[in-house]
């Protein structure tokens, strides 16, 4: 591997300097021990792939198409288990992630729009993040929605204490945030008593996805919402958080584990992002409700529908969600941000900037058009999102194909052949969104 930088003088730092190669990895002992020292970095993935905006856009989905687009998430969560394997394999061979990877291989005209473009998607992430958080504290507590969106600030202190307490205390409360998130969503699912075999052929590909023009909008904002850019770049830098020995021995066992860890998190999170949909179907759709695309909306029919405990539920997995997504989104983007252009923030400055800068759309939405208009904004943050992933699995494709770079742990075939084919889908489903928004 080159381990040369084209910017002269230049150091290379390590990806999440405060924990990397902080977390001990035993030589020794049963399989499922070495597993667990590995395990945790998943989950900080995870928690992304079923933040607030995808419950937007499950929600929409499900309350207008009913099972149709579950095909849709399995799907998407397919692409992800794939690709977060591959980030993680490139984080573990080349001792780098994503965004240092794109500053030293790539040629500055093409490295400084990459940057832009990926602080973009995690700004869109964000926005959702907070929007989310806002609207469950409006839920849970009666906060204004405008008050609300400025106190979600406030996390910033969440993140500033997890830093100090070290990586496995982040990824420990993740973890204990998507257990309850999942107990709160299956006891909705067994009270929205869904229709199993509608349900179960939801699964099965539908065509009216692609012809149906609403469909397929809604249907790239879950892509978007579960394939998430700066996951891949986190995931990269995560996987060094384990003090991995140097010999290929070691490291190929580090790339068998990590993609352990993240498709059973990924698992989990496509049985949370199903459990939205199917409540949506099954409570919404099913009862005549074929629009809801607002949170509040959806939390106001729950209770009517399946009872008091289930909008009660629904609020507590929503702020749990946005508490989540927090810590991932501010660890991603420190990652871009040293990563692209070496340049540092404490964690807290760097989530006070995302939020600044997420914080102005949602203020004016709320202010202009209230609660109706916050729902169609989570939708779109999550169609950009789509929009920005090719820009980052191009490269990581490119990066983790390159034979020299990746060493003995090369990407093999079969992966590099379905990545390089989800990138081709991806692409094409993008363009023709974007054509039919042009045509009308």
């Amino acid at each position: 591997m080159n381990d040369a930088s084209p910017f002269a003088g230049e150091t290379r730092p390590g990806s999440l300097p405060e924990v990397h190669r902080s977390v001990g990895v035993p030589r020794t002992g049963s399989t499922f021990r070495r597993f667990l020292a590995f395990a945790g970095p998943g989950y900080l993935v995870a928690t992304g792939y079923m933040d607030p905006g995808n419950w937007a856009t499950a929600i929409a989905g499900g309350s207008a198409f009913g099972y149709t687009l579950l095909s849709v998430a399995l799907l998407s969560s397919l692409m992800a288990m794939l690709l977060q394997a591959i980030s993680a394999r490139l984080g573990i061979a080349t001792g780098r992630d994503l965004a240092q990877l794109c500053r030293e291989r790539l040629p500055r005209p093409f490295a400084v729009p990459l940057w832009l473009l990926a602080e973009l998607a995690i700004c869109a992430t964000d926005l959702a993040e907070l929007i989310g958080t806002a609207v469950a504290l409006q839920l849970l507590f009666g906060i204004p929605l405008l008050l609300g969106t400025v106190l979600t600030a406030l996390d910033a202190l969440l993140i500033l204490w997890l830093q100090h307490k070290g990586m496995r205390w982040l990824e420990a409360m993740v973890a204990g945030f998507l257990a309850l998130i999942c107990a709160c969503f299956a006891v909705q699912v067994a009270l929205s008593d869904p229709n199993w075999g509608d349900l179960l052929r939801g699964y099965l590909p539908s065509a009216s996805i692609v012809t149906n023009q609403t469909q397929l909008y809604i249907a790239i904002g879950i892509i978007g919402a579960t394939v998430m850019p700066h996951n891949l770049y986190l995931h990269t830098a995560a996987v060094q958080s384990r003090a991995v020995a140097p010999d290929d021995a070691s490291r190929k066992e580090a790339v068998r584990f990590a993609t352990w860890d993240s498709c059973t998190a990924l698992t989990i999170a496509l049985l949370v992002n199903s459990a939205i949909l199917i409540v949506a179907a099954a409570a919404f759709h099913t009862s005549g409700h074929h629009d809801v695309a607002e949170l509040q909306d959806a939390h106001s029919l729950l209770a009517p529908l399946l009872g008091a405990a289930a909008p009660i539920l629904f609020a507590v997995a929503l702020l749990l969600s946005g508490l989540n997504s927090t810590v991932t989104a501010t660890l991603a983007g420190q990652v871009v941000m040293e990563g692209f252009i070496h340049f540092r923030l404490s964690p807290v400055v760097r989530r006070l900037v995302t939020r600044g800068i997420a914080i102005v759309p949602a203020l004016i939405v709320t202010w202009l058009y209230g609660e109706s208009g916050t729902g169609q904004l989570l939708i779109l943050s999550q169609v950009v999102l789509s929009l920005q992933l090719p820009f980052a699995m191009i490269p990581l494709m490119l990066f983790a194909s390159d034979r020299k770079l990746m060493g003995n742990l090369v990407t093999p075939r079969w992966q590099r052949v379905v990545g390089w084919a989800i990138t081709v889908l991806i692409v094409g489903l993008n363009v023709k969104l974007i054509a039919d928004t042009v045509t009308g």
